[in-house]
């Protein structure tokens, strides 16, 4: 389809989860705007569509509840996490943080990604206010004094629309902030994650776990997983698995015969899940760390992976963006000021900065300090594990910083609609 307009409050650039998600909760505000995403969404290659799970935490859910989709991504196939198991391979120390420390019924939810973009591409269909552009890119964009002239790539058409703010979802990738005068900062961690279903012989019973081994962090996510497309047709719970893993090691990991991945995979975290098999085709991304300080300017703001890409060791990626997400909504929706306005920017960096950089800051810590083999810092990380499992305040800390209650509380993060 071609814009309707050559004006839009705000245009989002990337219809993935995080734009998606923008764009869901500003359906009833009243704004015009245009969503342009450069992946068909029946494509093959479209990130919103893939087989990947995705590790919600308990304040996205809050989100999701308060844009009226929440039954929807829990009735297409939504696991609780109940628990979670956190130890280290070959130490002594281990911590087990349960729903009932934090006082919830969940810590957080394992979801297909496919599942959660199905339905909030639904949602967006029957708003009016709401156009699409896709296949199409953003290509330029150059904030004046009074808007944001954009440059869209469709087809063999080069589009040129303006809109008051400019929200930038499309991912790690982003080639728009450098061109709005945004500093990135990228590093590598050397590490690619390798993703996986297995089966268990044991039920998960709502249990994930996270296990450090020399090369990195091992998580084994419980997955409700439909039996008729079980490869082997057998009873038994189902894992996610992400295994991050040195880029030395990768192509082999990823190479070997299924028996012989599954056995691996068995030997490094041992027996405490069961007794694993059926492993099914893997897939694996590079990681890499990227921050942006200053995440919003006059007429534009970076949102989710294109502000900031944390390692996946606590499985907070996706939820940042979320309440990135509700932070841009409540300033839209309730501050009063204006919309793209250099004092937006400046609230908005304001209100997300401090829990954007404990999540990187704590991810990064995390990752260091557990791919550290000497021996002193061995001990300390295993002392650490069982301090924090002997100290129920330090569990409760430890809960609400994972769970996304720690950012600075809004309507959509507290479960309540913005009209």
């Amino acid at each position: 389809m071609a814009a309707n307009s050559s004006h839009y409050d705000i245009v989002i650039a990337g219809g993935g989860l995080c734009g998606a998600s923008l764009a869901c909760a500003l359906v009833k505000s009243g704004k015009r705007i245009l969503v342009v995403e450069s992946v068909a969404f029946d494509s093959d290659l479209q990130p919103a569509y893939d087989e990947r799970t995705v590790a919600l935490t308990y304040s996205s859910r809050c989100v999701f509840s308060a844009l009226g989709v929440w039954e929807q991504i829990e009735e297409s196939g939504a696991q609780p996490i109940h628990d979670i198991n956190v130890s280290s391979r070959g130490g002594f120390g281990q911590t087990h943080l349960s729903c009932h420390d934090a006082g919830t019924n969940a810590l957080g939810y394992v979801i297909p990604v496919r599942n959660i973009g199905r339905v909030l591409l639904e949602t967006l269909g029957q708003s009016k206010e709401t156009e699409f552009l896709c296949p199409a890119s953003v290509v330029n964009a150059r904030v004046g004094q009074d808007c944001c002239a954009i440059e869209i790539a469709h087809g063999a058409e080069t589009l040129r629309v303006t809109a008051e703010l400019l929200a930038v979802a499309d991912g790690g990738r982003s080639m728009l902030a450098e061109k709005l005068g945004y500093i990135v900062q990228k590093k590598p961690y050397e590490q690619a994650a390798i993703l996986s279903v297995i089966r268990s012989d044991q039920p998960h019973q709502g249990r994930a776990y996270e296990r450090f081994l020399d090369d990195g962090p091992v998580a084994l996510l419980p997955h409700r997983i439909d039996q008729r497309v079980s490869r082997s047709g057998a009873a038994g719970s189902h894992f996610a698995v992400v295994w991050t893993t040195r880029n030395t090691e990768v192509n082999r990991r990823l190479t070997l015969a299924d028996r012989e991945f599954v056995d691996l995979l068995q030997s490094m975290f041992g027996d405490r899940a069961g007794s694993f098999s059926d492993a099914s085709p893997r897939k694996s991304y590079p990681l890499s760390r990227i921050r942006v300080d200053c995440p919003a300017l006059k007429g534009s703001v970076l949102l989710g992976n294109a502000a900031h890409t944390v390692h996946p060791v606590a499985g907070q990626g996706f939820n940042l963006g979320l309440r990135d997400v509700a932070c841009l909504v409540h300033l839209i929706s309730e501050s009063g000021l204006v919309l793209g306005s250099t004092e937006m920017a400046r609230e908005y960096v304001r209100l997300r900065r401090r829990d954007s950089r404990a999540v990187e800051g704590f991810t990064h810590t995390l990752i260091r300090a557990f791919s550290n083999s000497a021996a002193p810092v061995s001990w300390l990380r295993n002392a650490g594990l069982l301090a924090i499992e002997h100290f129920p305040p330090a569990k409760r800390i430890l809960l609400k910083a994972t769970m996304g209650l720690n950012a600075s509380p809004q309507k959509l993060t507290s479960g309540i609609p913005v009209h």
